[in-house]
């Protein structure tokens, strides 16, 4: 079996397409179909990410495309700020609301990330009030704390319309299956976080070497069966 495995090791890979986050944004940009629906998979909650990276929220905000009048629309889903949806609350929808959200718990690739916007929809959920942040065309989903969208009506339930929408940015992997039918297109991008899945740029600190697929020309390692001793074994 292990030497099966080995033999067959180049040939894994995503059952989705899989790229990076540029060229992720330049085909939801180019594309015509919508909702055009990109994974931010490196910081997945419910594969064990913080939930509260911002990088790709700075990779959103630099391009120019959602800033101009007209432009693609976008929704993000979502980052933790409970600053921020304290403001919002506060001033209420059509206020205006400056804060900083994200990067409490991993803030290895980008610092916190400036809210400043609109307040479109305010939300009140037990344990997890939300609000809506938009600035120029990016709507932003700001949660008190970590959370994954799953279901088309925890978009509605904040008035927002994920079909109607040029891009949906979501914090997952692959997709729950209300979002695949929902999609028109869709790619997952490997994004920096606690689960990033581009696996040879992990700085990784105790593994063994050569290990495939970091070492892709490695010699072929020896698969003989080895029996590991019972922890009260090597307690003794």
């Amino acid at each position: 079996l292990a030497q099966h495995f080995w033999e067959v090791r180049e040939q894994f890979e995503f059952v989705a397409p899989t790229t990076y986050l540029d060229d992720a944004l330049n085909q939801a940009l180019a594309s015509d179909k919508k909702p055009f629906i990109i994974s931010d998979m490196g910081d997945n909650p419910t594969a064990g990410g913080a939930g509260d990276v911002t990088w790709t929220l700075h990779e959103i905000f630099k391009r120019l495309e959602f800033q101009r009048p007209g432009g693609k629309s976008l929704i993000y889903a979502s980052i933790p700020g409970p600053e921020v949806v304290k403001q919002a609350f506060d001033v209420g929808v059509g206020g205006q609301v400056d804060g900083l959200g994200g990067a409490q718990v991993d803030n290895r690739s980008a610092p916190p990330f400036r809210l400043q916007g609109e307040v479109t929809a305010i939300k009140e959920r037990e344990g997890n009030n939300e609000a809506v942040i938009k600035r120029g065309n990016v709507q932003v989903i700001v949660t008190e704390q970590r959370n994954a969208f799953h279901y088309e009506r925890q978009f509605t339930d904040l008035g927002l319309n994920p079909r109607e929408t040029d891009i949906l940015v979501v914090k997952l992997g692959y997709l729950t299956v209300e979002l695949y039918e929902m999609r028109a297109d869709w790619v997952m991008a490997l994004t920096p976080g606690g689960v990033d899945q581009d696996l040879t740029r992990i700085p990784y600190q105790r593994i063994n070497r050569p290990m495939y697929p970091l070492d892709p020309d490695m010699e072929d390692p020896d698969l003989s069966a080895r029996f590991i001793p019972l922890s009260d074994e090597i307690k003794r």
